[in-house]
């Protein structure tokens, strides 16, 4: 339905490109008014192309995600979905070689930002009495991923702080649940098959198909795939599940 988020306050983090901004520009024509972070300036564009407010943050600060839920709330008096989407990867490497800086950087984009994020986004949902939040986790938040242990181990954080949430809220209205997406058409999945080409002596495009060649269905996920789970994540109707790690891809982790 056209209308199924009208008038809903959306927040979400990561939106100058990839699935933060076809999200945003999703619940924008689904009626909602987007509030959109990210440290890309591009953000800016993209929020007053969806109707909506844009904020140049660095969502590893508190004062960012403050200040986020801060012009949610001044601009119109509540929010009702928060969706946790900022995140990064590192350079693939065994464990033993990667450096603690990237390891620090990506823990503090992907899990700390998610903290950061639903502690000042749930006690206006609390006070309100309902809410959806989505944290963007991965498949490597579900598995193994060698040589993405950095990477993985922030995603798993982002499924534990998920349930944790999603049991301290539940009694208040406000659902908590963790998208886990694998490999999709995004800049991310890019440098990860130029980086895979160069190890193996290999075109991007085809190291691409290499990669694809590990999902059961032989393809990574469309970004419109996983933004679409991520409407059906935050949707009212859908009022009964809370605390869960959704996987959308392809089958990856079902072998």
């Amino acid at each position: 339905m056209a209308d199924r988020f009208a008038d809903a306050v959306v927040l979400i983090t990561g939106a100058a490109n990839g699935f933060g901004r076809r999200a945003a520009e999703r619940f924008a024509a689904s009626g909602a008014f987007v509030v959109l972070s990210d440290l890309d300036p591009r953000v800016m564009a993209v929020a007053e192309a969806c109707g909506g407010a844009g904020l140049i943050a660095d969502v590893a600060e508190e004062d960012s995600a403050a200040a986020q839920v801060a012009l949610a709330l001044d601009a119109r008096g509540r929010i009702d979905v928060a969706i946790n989407n900022a995140g990064i990867g590192h350079d693939l490497a065994p464990l033993s070689a990667i450096p603690v800086a990237d390891y620090d950087r990506v823990m503090a984009v992907n899990a700390r930002s998610v903290f950061l994020g639903m502690k000042h986004q749930l006690p206006p949902m609390q006070a309100q009495g309902q809410g959806a939040i989505v944290n963007i986790a991965s498949a490597a938040g579900l598995v193994g991923a060698g040589q993405l242990s950095a990477y993985a181990a922030s995603k798993h954080a982002v499924i534990g702080l998920t349930r944790a949430a999603a049991d301290e809220t539940a009694r208040d209205g406000v659902r908590v649940n963790a998208l886990c997406p694998s490999f999709a058409d995004t800049a991310l999945f890019a440098d990860m098959a130029g980086a895979v080409g160069d190890r193996h002596g290999l075109a991007p495009d085809a190291a691409g198909r290499r990669i694809a060649r590990r999902i059961p269905m032989r393809r990574v996920a469309a970004v419109d795939e996983v933004v679409q789970a991520m409407l059906w994540m935050a949707d009212p109707d859908n009022s009964f599940m809370t605390g869960q790690a959704i996987a959308i891809d392809g089958g990856l982790t079902a072998v």
